[in-house]
C-alpha cells in the first residue's frame, strides 16, 4: 500500500472492524429524530435583516416643509451610517417616517447602536419645533404566525373589540408569544364636545379647559408617611377613568363651581369610525362585524407549537372569556402550513432516500442497496442535529437543501460499493479477508471521493455569501 494512502487505510479499517460502528450508526439516527421532532419549524428561515422605522413628527408644517427641513437633511446623516443598504421616506403633512435597512447579516444590536449614535450626536442642528426622532426596530419575527378573527352577528365592532382585549391578555401568557396586534373594532374613548354657548355664558376659554384637564388627569407621589413598622408612600391624583370622574372635573371657581358638564356634552362610548373590519364567507350570508387579533412569535421559536397552544388557549376559553355568539375563525395559521410543509418536505427526502435505494438494490444488489440506505439517512441525521445545535430551524429553504444535497451525498456510497463489490469478485482477492477487501477497495476511490467532495462545496461555498 502506498504510503499517501496509509491514512484512509487506517481509518477504514478501524471502523470496518470495530464493535462501535454500529453504536455510532444508531446514535447518529437517533440524535437525527431528536433533531426533526425538537427542531423549531418556521414558515420562512431566519434572516437577519436589521430594519428601523423613524417617526419625526413636525406639527403644523406641510409635507413640503417636513420633506426640506427633516426628510432630505436626515436622510444625508444616515447615508453615513456604515452598512445601511436602503433608506425609503416619506413626508406628510406634520409627520416624517423614515425606513433604514441595513445589508443582509449585520448585527441587529451593533445596527441599532450606529442609529441611534447618528441620530443623537445630531440632535443639536435638528429643526426648531421638530420632535425626538421615535425609532421602532422591526425583523422577520414580528410578521404574524396566526390571525384569529372575532364576527358576531349580535355585537358591534365596539363590543367586538373588548372581547379581543381582553383575549389578548390571556394569549401573551401562552409561552414564546412575543406580541399581539388587535386590527378593527373600535377602541373605548371618553369624548368631550365643548358648547361654544355655554362657553360664552360662563366666560371660560377653550385653552382654560384644556389646562384643567391636563391638570387633573395625572397622578404624582407626593410624600411618605413613616410608621412604627413601614412607610406608606403616598399618591395624590388620579387618572380619569370613566365618564362620571370627567363630569365631576371642575373648570373654573369664580363664585360657584362650574363641572365640565355644564359646559360640555360628554360620551364614553366607541372612538369616531376610521376603518371598517367586516368577515364574509361562503358559509356567511351577510357580512357581519368583525376584529381580527394578530399573534407573532419569538425569534427562533417552534412557530407550529406556538400556534397549536393558542388555539388550544382559545377553545378553552370558548364560553367563558369568548361569548358564545361570537365565532373565531383562524384566517392565518403559518404555524399549520409550517408543520405542512415540513412534513411534506421530510416526506419527500424518505421518498428519495427509498429511491436512490432501490435502484441501487436492482444495479448493485440488496446489501449494495441497504448500505446506501444506511448511509444516507446517517449523513442526514447528523446534518438535522448540527441545524439543531447551531440554532437553525426548519423551513422550506433548508429543508429544500437537504434534498439537494442527497444528490451529492449519494454518490460516495455508491461508488464505494461499486469498487468493493469490484473487489470481491476479483480472482487475486479471494484469499483474502472481507476486511483488508473492502480497506483496498475504499483507500483506491477514497483521495479522488474526497477530492470530488470538496470541489463540489468550493463550487456551492460561494451561494453563502450572496446578499
Amino acid at each position: 500500500m502506498k504510503k499517501e494512502h496509509r491514512f484512509l487505510e487506517l481509518v477504514t479499517h478501524a471502523f470496518v472492524d470495530s464493535k462501535l460502528t454500529p453504536l455510532i450508526v444508531i446514535a447518529s439516527i437517533l440524535m437525527g429524530i431528536f433533531a426533526v421532532l425538537s427542531t423549531p419549524r418556521e414558515e420562512e428561515p431566519q434572516i437577519k435583516v436589521p430594519m428601523f422605522d423613524i417617526f419625526v413628527a413636525m406639527p403644523g408644517a406641510s409635507a413640503k416643509e417636513v420633506e426640506e427641513r427633516v426628510t432630505a437633511p436626515m436622510e444625508k446623516k444616515l447615508w453615513e451610517i456604515p452598512g445601511v443598504e436602503y433608506i425609503y421616506s416619506t413626508a406628510q403633512t406634520g409627520m416624517n417616517m423614515t425606513i433604514v435597512r441595513f445589508y443582509v447579516g449585520e448585527d441587529e444590536e451593533k445596527s441599532l447602536t450606529k442609529l441611534y449614535n447618528k441620530l443623537f450626536s445630531n440632535y443639536d442642528i435638528i429643526p426648531f419645533g421638530v420632535s425626538q426622532p421615535l425609532i421602532k426596530f422591526k425583523s422577520i419575527d414580528d410578521v404574524p404566525i396566526l390571525s384569529l378573527t372575532l364576527h358576531s352577528k349580535r355585537y358591534d365592532h365596539f363590543a367586538l373589540r373588548r372581547v379581543a382585549a381582553q383575549l389578548c391578555d390571556q394569549i401573551k401568557a401562552v409561552d414564546d408569544v412575543s406580541e399581539t396586534r388587535i386590527t378593527g373594532g373600535y377602541k373605548r374613548t371618553l369624548r368631550v364636545t365643548l358648547l361654544p354657548a355655554k362657553l360664552a355664558s360662563y366666560g371660560i376659554t377653550t385653552a382654560e379647559i384644556f389646562r384643567q384637564l391636563a391638570a387633573v388627569n395625572a397622578s404624582s407621589e407626593s410624600g411618605t408617611l413613616v410608621g412604627k413598622e413601614n412607610v406608606v408612600a403616598v399618591q395624590t391624583g388620579k387618572f380619569i377613568s370613566s365618564k362620571e370622574d370627567l363630569e365631576r372635573v371642575v373648570v373654573t371657581a369664580g363664585g360657584k363651581p362650574v363641572f365640565l358638564r355644564d359646559v360640555a356634552a360628554i360620551i364614553d362610548g366607541p372612538e369616531e369610525v376610521e376603518q371598517y373590519v367586516l368577515y364574509g364567507d361562503k358559509k356567511v350570508r351577510e357580512v357581519e362585524s368583525a376584529t381580527t387579533i394578530s399573534v407573532a412569535k419569538r425569534k427562533g421559536k417552534n412557530a407550529s407549537v406556538i400556534a397549536e397552544n393558542v388555539l388550544e388557549k382559545i377553545e378553552i376559553l370558548k364560553g367563558k372569556l369568548i361569548p358564545s355568539d361570537v365565532d373565531v375563525t383562524v384566517t392565518r395559521n403559518y404555524g399549520e402550513t409550517a408543520k405542512e410543509k415540513s412534513d411534506e418536505l421530510l416526506q419527500h427526502l424518505l421518498i428519495a432516500v427509498v429511491s436512490v435505494t432501490i435502484l441501487i438494490a436492482l444495479v448493485l444488489g440488496v446489501r449494495a442497496g441497504l448500505v446506501v440506505f444506511t448511509a444516507v439517512p446517517v449523513v442526514l441525521a447528523l446534518t438535522l442535529a448540527v441545524y439543531y445545535f447551531l440554532g437553525y430551524t426548519l423551513n422550506r429553504v433548508t429543508l429544500f437543501a437537504l434534498i439537494f444535497s442527497i444528490g451529492i451525498l449519494v454518490d460516495d456510497p455508491i461508488v464505494d460499493v461499486e469498487n468493493i463489490v469490484r473487489h470481491f469478485h476479483l480472482p487475486e482477492n479471494r484469499d483474502k479477508s472481507i476486511v483488508d477487501t473492502i480497506t483496498d477497495a475504499i483507500t483506491e476511490v477514497g483521495s479522488p471521493l474526497i477530492l470530488a467532495t470538496l470541489t463540489v462545496i468550493a463550487a456551492i461555498l460561494p451561494m453563502a455569501f450572496v446578499r
